[in-house]
């Protein structure tokens, strides 16, 4: 009776310290999901099913990745230039140890893994001894125009989409794409760069929506509505 009461207390304890966004979307998710929901024989188009976990992620694969060409491993290669002496210089503008470490940190710190099993509060725990090192590689990457071949690999999770009443089907699941944090690293870097140096001197144009903060699709749509609105009018 005691322990039943003190995991009560401590839990409502828990859920009473959750005053964030993203903690309380994760206990949400933690809460909302179904055990009793597993991934297993789906319907194909044909009106059969799949006999087999070969065929069930191969159906999901075509479903929510089409036209994709699966390859074998170690398959994926590619093809690194000599860097030159301009593109060396070029890469120690955009990775220098102070951005290096911003990015690292800017990462929640248990965030799902890719296959190489990086998350990033490894990273944030060994910053001091990474950062010279991982300097090196985001330089010689963009100075070479070289991607390692297991940061082009990606771990892809289905997970049902919530509230259906059946999950026979690959459209009941949505795929999660989890790629390697240290290329995440570098789109960052890459990012800032751009944002802080380039577009600071050359602006985007005002109507262009698309890597722009506060503009997406919807502000787009809302401008073109307006625009068919006014000319009705």
């Amino acid at each position: 009776m005691e322990i039943q009461r003190a995991s009560e207390e401590t839990w409502r304890t828990f859920c009473s310290s959750i005053n964030d966004l993203p903690r309380a979307a994760r206990l949400h998710r933690a809460l909302s999901r179904d055990p009793k929901i597993r991934l297993g024989s789906l319907a194909t188009p044909s009106g059969g099913r799949t006999q087999s976990d070969g065929e069930t992620l191969d159906l999901l694969l075509a479903t929510h990745f089409p036209n994709s060409i699966g390859l074998e491993s170690g398959a994926v290669r590619a093809a690194a230039c000599r860097a030159k002496r301009l593109e060396w210089r070029m890469a120690a503008r955009i990775i220098t140890y102070q951005r290096v470490g911003w990015a690292i940190n800017s990462f929640a710190p248990y965030k799902s893994p890719g296959v190489d099993g990086i998350f990033p509060d490894l990273l944030q725990e060994g910053w001091e001894i990474l950062i010279p090192y991982l300097v090196r590689i985001f330089c010689g990457c963009l100075a070479s125009g070289y991607v390692s071949a297991i940061w082009c690999q990606v771990k892809v999770l289905f997970i049902p989409k919530p509230g259906r009443y059946s999950y026979c089907g690959p459209k009941y699941f949505r795929p999660i794409s989890l790629t390697s944090f240290l290329l995440k690293t570098t789109e960052r870097l890459v990012d800032r760069f751009l944002r802080d140096e380039i577009l600071a001197l050359q602006p985007l144009y005002p109507n262009q929506h698309a890597y722009q903060a506060g503009k997406s699709v919807e502000t787009t749509l809302h401008q073109l509505v307006a625009r068919v609105e006014k000319a009705l009018d």
